[in-house]
C-alpha cells in the first residue's frame, strides 16, 4: 500500500468532523464573549418543495447577546485561500435559517422580542485544531426584511 492510500481516509473522517469542530469552537468563543448559548443543532420543517417533500432548516446556534436573540450560523473551512467563509451564506441559506427563526421563535412564544442573525467563521488550517484557529464573530450579517417579497403596494413604477 503507498502512502496516498493510507492517507486518503483519514481526509475524509477530517471533512466530516470539520464542521462540528467548528461548532464547539464557535460555541466556546461566543460563550467567552458573554452569550448565552440555549440550543443547538435545532432543526424545523419549514415548508415543502416542489415535489412536496418536506423540506427542513437548521440553526446551528440559538444564543442571548444580552437581551437579544441571535440566530447563529458557522461556517468552517480548513483554509480561506480560496474565499471567505461566509460567502457561502447566499440569499437561499439566509430565507432558509430565517424562516426556521420564526418557526423557533412562534414555538416558544417569542414573536415580540429582539433579535438579529450573526455569522461565526471558524478557520482551522489544515483541517487540523492543533494549528492557529482564527474565529471571526460577524453580527447582524443579513435582516429579515431584505428577504422579504414586497407587496403590491409597494412597488414602484416610472
Amino acid at each position: 500500500m503507498d502512502s496516498s492510500q493510507s492517507k486518503s481516509p483519514t481526509v475524509t473522517i477530517h471533512k466530516r468532523n470539520l464542521g462540528r469542530l467548528g461548532e464547539e469552537y464557535a460555541r466556546a468563543y461566543l460563550e467567552q464573549r458573554g452569550y448565552r448559548i440555549v440550543a443547538g443543532n435545532f432543526t424545523v420543517p419549514v415548508g415543502r418543495n416542489l415535489r412536496g417533500a418536506i423540506v427542513t432548516s437548521e440553526i446551528d446556534l440559538v444564543a442571548y447577546d444580552g437581551p437579544t436573540l441571535c440566530f447563529v450560523e458557522v461556517k468552517t473551512r480548513a483554509s480561506d485561500w480560496f474565499a471567505p467563509p461566509q460567502v457561502n451564506i447566499d440569499r437561499r441559506k439566509q430565507r432558509q435559517i430565517s424562516r426556521a427563526a420564526r418557526a423557533y421563535r412562534r414555538m416558544f412564544g417569542l414573536i415580540g422580542e429582539r433579535f438579529r442573525f450573526d455569522v461565526v467563521t471558524v478557520i482551522l488550517p489544515g483541517g487540523r485544531a492543533e494549528g492557529r484557529v482564527q474565529i471571526k464573530l460577524l453580527r447582524n450579517f443579513w435582516t429579515d426584511k431584505v428577504l422579504r417579497k414586497a407587496r403590491r403596494e409597494e412597488w414602484y413604477y416610472d
